[in-house]
């Protein structure tokens, strides 16, 4: 039974990851049939142009993103600003209400897809518009980090609070170290735009939308889904792994010859994500560990915080030990065609969501490296704990730093063949590589989803 046609509208938060992932879901069902307007800053349209394989259905709308005192006057997205400054995109985003109440009453959409903008199921309410607060993490990340409230007895919720998993939760083997624990109690409270608590933006708009929805599948992701279906007693819809689609161009030729170099499977690759600058020493540590291992290896990193470039931030003589094999480099790389290039053997990866896909997808061994940030905590404790496919890199339990030592460990576990750890997540890998890549999973996935976005209209 195939979905009729939905005409649906996407706004998510102004951040390129979160706008491409969405771009992404948008492609799967555009596929089907379905119309899609999309909501972008106008600026950002051009930057992302490339992503809509189907542009007679895939519609972008710009909309002005309203000047906010202390950002920069062509800030539109995260990638504008530093951190630092991520809640006044915030309260710029919010500043579009009344236009996007405008847009919806011209697009009259059937549903209405968002993420950060709690104030949306109350404007499509209004409206006769059905709202998804759709996420492009998987509903662990969502079921242990956010629900339930924010207080209990009157009194801020602590560390020793939060230590244990929320009562009903399906799953008692994740754990969370205390520098975690500390960063997800502050981050419980922070104000992040418009005077609106983080926690609430989340928490707010799951409790007023109409749906909530995942990028993930049952089998992995099956029993979170039902749990926060009971915690806001609504339907939690999975929109399958959003496979990415294969590239339509080749790998820059100065890669090819660079990685042409060295025998399969012996580079190790290590991306760390468009937005995560690391701090001077973790940027140091990091780049001293993949000396110390001896493996040839292509860094791609942003210059960390308070340098200009990755140049002035290299440890004192480190490009001269790992010239001919060792590259650090500041700028944009193409991420999937260098982890299918065949000399790729290891992904240190930030995991984020596009990234940990992409790495599953790949045949490269995986080294968890996460940030601070509540999806990519959860995404490396279900690749190390649950699935076993991939190695976290050991951190210091108080104040959470790693060493070039612990880099190096981690590297070496799946890297080196008479390692028993590294044979159980290398085939642990492959086996999870083989179930994604199965022919019908995500199509399977996607026409779930549509049927049950269909079932939304009816009620």
């Amino acid at each position: 039974m195939e979905a009729t046609p939905l005409h649906i509208v996407m706004f998510p938060w102004f951040a390129m990851g979160h706008i491409a992932p969405n771009i992404h879901l948008s492609n799967k069902l555009a596929k089907r049939g379905h119309k899609i307007s999309f909501i972008i800053p106008k600026r950002a349209q051009t930057k992302l142009q490339h992503l809509n394989l189907h542009p007679h259905l895939i519609t972008f709308v710009p909309i002005t993103v309203p000047h906010v005192d202390g950002l920069p006057h062509d800030a539109e997205t995260t990638a504008d600003v530093p951190f630092s400054l991520f809640p006044l995109i915030a309260t710029a985003m919010d500043l579009t209400q009344k236009d996007i109440e405008f847009l919806l009453k011209k697009l009259n959409p059937q549903i209405v897809f968002f993420d950060f903008q709690y104030w949306l199921p109350n404007v499509t309410r209004s409206l006769g518009i059905k709202s998804i607060q759709y996420w492009i993490v998987n509903p662990l990340s969502v079921a242990y980090m956010w629900h339930g409230p924010r207080k209990s007895q009157g009194r801020e919720l602590t560390e020793v609070d939060l230590m244990k998993p929320p009562q009903g939760f399906p799953d008692s083997a994740i754990k969370l170290h205390a520098h975690e624990l500390r960063f997800l109690v502050v981050t419980r409270k922070l104000e992040f735009g418009s005077g609106v608590l983080l926690y609430d933006r989340f928490h707010l708009g799951a409790s007023s939308s109409d749906a909530i929805g995942f990028k993930g599948c049952r089998e992995f992701d099956g029993r979170y889904a039902d749990y926060l279906e009971t915690v806001y007693g609504k339907p939690v819809l999975l929109s399958g792994p959003l496979l990415p689609e294969p590239p339509n161009s080749t790998l820059e030729e100065k890669w090819v010859a660079w990685l042409g170099g060295f025998k399969a499977g012996s580079v190790i690759f290590c991306a760390y994500g468009s937005e995560s600058p690391l701090q001077q020493n973790e940027f140091k540590e990091l780049l001293l560990g993949l000396e110390l291992t001896g493996f040839p290896f292509l860094a791609a990193l942003k210059p960390p915080e308070g340098f200009e470039s990755i140049e002035e931030a290299l440890p004192e003589g480190f490009k001269e030990r790992v010239e001919g094999r060792g590259i650090a480099y500041g700028g944009w790389v193409q991420q999937q065609l260098i982890l299918g290039h065949p000399s790729v053997g290891c992904f240190i990866t930030h995991c984020g969501a596009a990234s940990m896909t992409e790495g599953l997808l790949s045949e490269c061994q995986l080294v968890l490296l996460p940030r601070l940030g509540n999806d990519h905590i959860m995404n490396a404790r279900m690749m190390s704990t649950k699935l076993k496919v991939g190695v976290e890199v050991e951190k210091g339990e108080e104040d959470g730093l790693f060493t070039k030592e612990s880099v190096c460990k981690a590297v070496k576990i799946v890297m080196e063949e008479g390692n028993e750890l590294g044979r159980e997540v290398r085939e642990n890998h492959a086996r999870v590589r083989n179930f994604f890549q199965s022919n019908d999973l995500e199509s399977t996935c996607i026409d779930s989803f549509c049927l049950k976005l269909q079932d939304l209209l009816e009620f």
